[in-house]
């Protein structure tokens, strides 16, 4: 017996939306979902999957919740129609905890949540009870549970639909749902109604915490409430467009809105309660995200005030399907990433959607979903099937869409929406074809990239099954009970296979394409020829619908499995060799799968679930079992190389199986996949036309850039001339500027330091007199205290004198009456018993003021050491409260001495009650032992006030110290100052030096410009003279010009030659000079050097227009070094005198706080020395001395820097003086800019 193949879950495509609160992440980049009978972990980032399968046996799944560590989930779950709860660990995927109850009377939770700490779960039961319960899930134990009973008669529809702790308390708890709203507490291990809505009841769907008091609670009505304590503070409507209304408007139960939503050719108007329904609240850092509507969701931001709590921010809305015209998908669950960056929002078209914070437009106030994934089907899926030559699975659905996937990357390949629903779907081996039926004919279209493209029609009305043949030549079409044969080259209709009498469920195709196995609702299970169109064999069972079909690879055996909840095995397609009864009585075999190698038998079911069975079958309870779908499976395949299955059902998923068959080597992939895909010609040639237009628009754009580029640095080089000119303005503004703040500089320093002096000597004087002033008033507040204290001895010895007195009085007094009450003791014994009583309350009294009286010494001490700083000032207040204190202590001697003496006239009255009095003397007693001690207490916290006094004046003394060791360090300050004002000296002596390098270098500028205008005064000569020589080359033209037309006058006198003779002499002595020759032979050598003068001109010019441009280009990037340069110098001398600022201020500030005086820097090194030695464990003195040692360490670093850059500039400067030696001068780098620099620095 082979074992049967075994199944894992690859990819789940497709979510639940069923599911209360059915969505969470389990950190920045996970979000967690139910998909079926799953628990569904999707890595946005990897676009991975990891699946957990929920429990087998659950009939349904309610609700869940994640953990706010994020470590666990809890599944509310329906088994054997009691309500479970199943906890699981998100990390490993086992299941941690189970919890049942028996006092949760309903077969559901509709809620369920974990307190802050993830410690305890709360779950809400449903109908009828209600039941709430309090767990502590580690442990399994129900802490306390209550019966939440809604408001039942006029609500006939009353609910709970959720629960929530507060997350700053775990013992408080709220509940709300349709006309109820109620608080409770856990206290003394039961939870306590604490407190009700107090104003009209709502219908609330969904609630958050946004503070420790305070909640939101939406409507179905479409309104937000925040209530606190049971009162409504403040009402906010969802869909109105003004700014939200007060709660004090009116309120009414049937407030209605009609809300009406126009598309292009649809017209919609529905109830205000439905399309305003408030889905889902959830709060974040800045306000909170509601989900109300239709395609919306809202982002309110929180406001400080108390009559507009939270404010409309934008609206989210989800992507337009242009197919749904109903246009009615609603956002039912959202969550939001841990760093709240992430919003990932479920739809109950079973649609995951998600926003990034971060690429929202905030100028907009309006922001658009993604999808998180591919769309999903969002309704019952009716068609399958895999193909050979790709990687694709072919869907279609209730949803009027047809899907392409990609079952190895699990994408979506290709979407279509169609008109009208999509009954059967087949693929062309090949991949590049695909089949689908629908209500009135039945369509092949080809695949292309990224649509599905129509290619031929047949009019087959209804086709629910469409097979294509294992080679692709032939397909069949079911057209009611009648099976068709088309042609895939001729689409010719080949044959018709007629012989059922029901509906025909499912179409197999032997694997040489010659037989064909059909079977039906009859009861009957066909073999057809195709060839001859004759049935070769057959099963007939009336009392038995089949609904699937299988085939073994050899083609003898059919599996098959219909309403009778039996697996059959016929051989032949005519023999039942066995049967096989499907457990338990309420599942029942949808579909089975056959692998291609025979080994695997595949069955769905219809409570979602696949079965693989073991070979060959002999029992009914040999099978494993997997859970998928929630709800029927209706259609179940195997891919070609048998690697995965694939499951469709009516909840709308799409799941991929791994399939392992166990003893089956996998075989080698002989062929790859294809990866062609069709285009059609049009699409191609659009295709080729946009891309050459795109390379066009590229070329003119990069042209169009280059030219931008070229104005762009024509108008920067402008630039850099005018703001080279302008610098060198402001330099000259600033050299100006710099004297006259020199000179306020110098003023203001000496001003300032006649003012410090003053101040520090003004200073010292009134510290010495604030010294004198407390130690006077130290001595005269002693002498207060000796004097209290020797009163408060007096007054000791009295009560003590007294108490004596009053012993001895007592004890005269109760053996006169002893002897005289007896008689009357049974008589009084009533009386004994309430004065017992009043004694204990008397007792309790005088304990209460001994309390009251250590609390009140325990807060003075207290107050004592947090204001040791006022200590002086405080002592006086302090004697002042003790008097009064020794005021109130005598009048509380004198109200016991009142008492005692009312015990003796209760004695004289009651002399049988010797015990009695004994006790109360005793307790007395212990009073007195109490007071005592508090009068010691007293003295002992007098005794510490002197500690505390000493204390104080020897701080005092550790001052004075430590002010003079600042002053030492103050000196040491000022000498590592000096030689910085003498660097500071010598950079200004640098600085005059440049300018006088600055003016040689304008000199030479000078010279340069006056050797320019030389050769520009050459160069004009030149170009005048060249300017005649091709005037006298007109003129000459022109005279020859004129000698050939008179000479061609001449040739019409040829016949006459006297007239020809005559007009050639006047042409000669027109033309002709006597000095001809010699001005000729002139005229040619003033020629010869005028062309010779020119070349030389010519030549020079050339040479004096490259190097002109050669000095310009120099000059140019000269002067942005220099600018650069200059810019880094002003920062740094910038930084150095704020560092000189920050370093006199705090030096006077130290000067100005320790109230240091040059008289005190008087003192010698070596007392500096010795205080040092006596503070060097003060850490107040330890900081100071830390922070002036690093002060002038970083003094010291700044000057060597300064000494090596201007070390650089005076070698640059050198440098640079030497190049320009052998030829003409130019600006030399590294001495225009600091001259600016510290020019622009004052």
């Amino acid at each position: 017996m082979s074992q049967a193949g075994l199944l894992s879950v690859k990819q789940v495509i497709g979510v639940r939306s069923s599911v209360t609160n059915g969505l969470a992440f389990q950190d920045e980049q996970t979000v967690v979902y139910i998909a079926g009978g799953n628990i569904v972990l999707y890595g946005i980032d990897q676009k991975a999957q990891r699946v957990i399968p929920c429990s087998i046996n659950a009939q349904a799944l309610t609700t869940m919740t994640v953990s706010p560590n994020r470590r666990v989930i809890a599944i509310a779950e329906r088994i054997n129609d009691r309500p479970q709860v199943t906890i699981y660990d998100l990390q490993s995927g086992k299941r941690r905890k189970t919890l049942q109850s028996e006092l949760i009377k309903s077969n559901e939770i509709v809620s369920l949540l974990f307190s802050s700490d993830s410690k305890y779960l709360l779950t809400q039961g449903g109908a009828p009870d209600y039941t709430l319960i309090y767990w502590s899930w580690e442990k399994g134990k129900v802490m306390a549970h209550i019966d939440v009973k809604p408001p039942t008669g006029p609500q006939a529809n009353a609910t709970v639909n959720q629960v929530s702790f507060n997350p700053q308390d775990n013992t408080q708890i709220c509940t709300i749902g349709h006309g109820l709203f109620k608080m409770f507490r856990y206290a003394e291990s039961a939870l306590k109604p604490s407190q009700n809505l107090k104003q009209e009841h709502f219908n609330f769907t969904c609630h958050c915490w946004i503070s420790d008091d305070r909640l939101l609670a939406g409507t179905d009505q479409g309104k937000l409430f925040v209530i606190q304590n049971g009162e409504i503070l403040h009402e906010i409507k969802i869909d109105s467009k003004a700014e939200p209304r007060s709660v004090t408007s009116h309120h009414t139960s049937d407030e209605r809105l009609g809300l009406v939503e126009s598309s292009m050719d649809i017209n919609i108007s529905t109830d205000h309660s439905i399309k305003s329904e408030i889905k889902c609240i959830i709060p974040f850092s800045r306000g909170v995200l509601v989900a109300a509507g239709v395609n919306k969701v809202y982002m309110y931001d929180r406001v400080d005030d108390n009559r507009e709590y939270f404010r409309r921010n934008r609206e989210i809305l989800l992507p337009i399907d242009l197919n749904d015209k109903s246009n009615n998908e609603r956002v039912v669950s959202m969550c939001l990433s841990p760093s709240e960056e992430t919003l990932v929002a479920l739809t109950d078209h079973q649609q995951i959607y998600q926003l990034s914070f971060s690429g929202i437009d905030i100028t907009k106030d309006v922001a658009t979903f993604s999808y998180l994934t591919e769309g999903y089907h969002h309704a019952q899926v009716t068609g399958v099937d895999t193909c050979v030559r790709k990687q694709l699975i072919a869907t279609c659905g209730v949803d009027r869409s047809v899907r392409l996937w990609n079952y190895e990357t699990g994408t979506l390949e290709v979407c279509k929406e169609f008109q009208e629903e999509a009954y059967t779907v087949s693929i062309h081996p090949s991949g590049l074809f695909i089949l689908v039926g629908f209500s009135d004919k039945l369509k092949l279209f080809t695949i292309l990239i990224d649509d599905l493209r129509p290619f031929k029609e047949f009019s087959i009305r209804g086709c629910r099954e469409a097979l294509f043949s294992n080679g692709g030549h032939l397909f069949a079409a079911v057209h009611g009970n009648v099976i068709q044969i088309y042609s895939t080259v001729t689409f010719e209709n080949i044959t018709n296979l007629k012989g059922h009498n029901g509906k025909v469920r499912q179409l197999i195709w032997s694997p040489d394409d010659t037989r064909l196995f059909s079977c039906g609702m009859d009861g009957a299970v066909y073999e057809w020829e195709v060839a001859t169109s004759k049935r070769l064999h057959e099963a007939v069972l009336k009392a038995c619908g089949y609904t699937g079909l299988g085939l073994s690879a050899d083609s003898k055996t059919v599996f098959a499995v219909g309403t009778d909840r039996k697996i059959k095995e016929i051989v032949d397609a005519q023999q039942i060799l066995r049967e096989i009864q499907v457990i338990p009585d309420d599942v029942q075999p949808t579909t089975i799968a056959l692998s291609h190698t025979g080994k695997s038998l595949l069955v769905g079911t219809s409570k979602g679930t696949v079965r693989s069975y073991k070979f060959p079958l002999t029992k009914s309870d040999e099978y494993t079992e997997y859970i998928g779908h929630v709800g029927m499976i209706n259609r179940l395949r195997v891919t070609f190389q048998d690697e995965y299955a694939v499951s469709v059902g009516d909840d709308g998923l799409v799941i991929l199986w791994k399939l392992q068959e166990v003893g089956v080597s996998k075989k080698e992939k002989e062929t790859t996949y294809a990866e062609e895909i069709l285009i059609t010609k049009s699409d191609l040639e659009e295709k080729n036309s946009l891309i050459r237009e795109l390379k066009q628009r590229v070329a003119e754009l990069r042209e169009e850039n280059d030219y931008q580029l070229k104005l762009k640095e024509m108008n920067y080089a402008e630039r850099i001339r005018d703001l080279t000119d302008k610098f060198m303005q402001e330099m000259e503004n600033l050299k100006t500027k710099n004297t006259v703040i020199t000179g306020e500089k110098e003023k203001e320093a000496s001003k300032h330091a006649e003012q410090t002096h003053d101040l520090i000597e003004k200073q010292n004087k009134e510290l010495q007199d604030l010294e004198g002033s407390n130690n006077q008033k130290l001595m005269l507040e002693y002498e207060k205290y000796q004097d209290l204290q020797a009163k408060t001895q007096k007054t000791q010895e009295e009560y003590e004198r007294q108490i004596t007195e009053l012993e001895n009085r007592k004890e005269e007094e109760v053996t006169r009456q002893r002897m005289q009450y007896t008689a009357q003791l049974e008589k009084l014994k009533n009386d004994l018993i309430l004065e017992r009583e009043k004694n204990k309350q008397q007792s309790r009294d005088h304990e209460e003021t001994k309390r009251q009286i250590e609390e009140d010494a325990d807060e003075e001490i207290l107050k004592l050491m947090q204001t040791h700083e006022q200590a002086l000032i405080e002592c006086k207040d302090e004697n002042a409260n003790l008097r009064n204190k020794s005021t109130t202590f005598q009048r509380k001697v004198k109200d016991l001495e009142e008492s005692i003496k009312k015990k003796d006239t209760d004695l004289a009255s009651l002399k049988n009650e010797e015990s009695k009095l004994q006790n109360a003397i005793r307790g007395l007693k212990k009073d007195i032992e109490g007071l005592k001690k508090e009068i010691q207490e007293r003295d002992e916290t007098i005794q510490d006030k002197e500690k505390r006094i000493y204390e104080l004046k020897r701080k005092n003394q550790e001052l004075e110290k430590f002010k003079f060791v600042l002053d030492y360090k103050i000196k040491e300050l000022k000498k590592q100052i000096e030689p910085r004002e003498i660097e500071i000296k010598e950079m200004k002596e640098q600085i005059t030096n440049m300018e006088a390098e600055l003016e040689r270098l304008s000199k030479s500028n000078d010279e340069e410009k006056l050797k320019n205008e030389e050769l520009r005064t050459k160069l004009n000569a030149s170009a005048l003279a060249l300017q005649q020589e091709k005037q006298l080359k007109r003129d000459s033209e022109l005279a020859l010009k004129r000698i050939k037309t008179d000479i061609h006058n001449c040739s019409a006198l040829i016949t006459e030659p006297k007239l020809l003779t005559q007009r050639v002499a006047e042409i000669y002595a027109q033309y002709v000079r006597d000095d001809a020759t010699e001005e000729a032979t002139i005229d040619q050598d003033i020629t010869k050097e005028y062309a010779r003068q020119r070349d030389h001109l010519e030549r020079t010019v050339r040479s004096l227009k490259g190097k002109v441009d050669k000095d310009s280009d120099r000059h140019k990037m000269e002067n942005i070094r220099i600018m650069q340069e200059n810019v880094t110098l002003i920062k740094e001398i910038n930084d150095l005198r704020r560092e000189l600022k920050t370093s006199r201020v705090k030096l006077q500030d130290l000067q100005t706080a320790m109230g240091i005086s040059r008289k005190t820097a008087a003192r010698t090194t070596e007392e500096i020395v010795q205080a040092l030695n006596t503070h060097q464990n003060n850490h107040l003195v330890q900081e100071k001395q830390t922070e002036l040692e690093n002060l002038i360490h970083r003094q010291r670093s700044e000057i060597q820097r300064l000494n090596e850059q201007i070390a650089n500039i005076e070698s640059g400067v050198g440098r640079t003086g030497t190049a320009g030696g052998g030829g003409r001068s130019r600006p030399s780098s590294g001495q225009l800019p600091p001259i600016t620099s510290a020019l622009t620095a004052h």
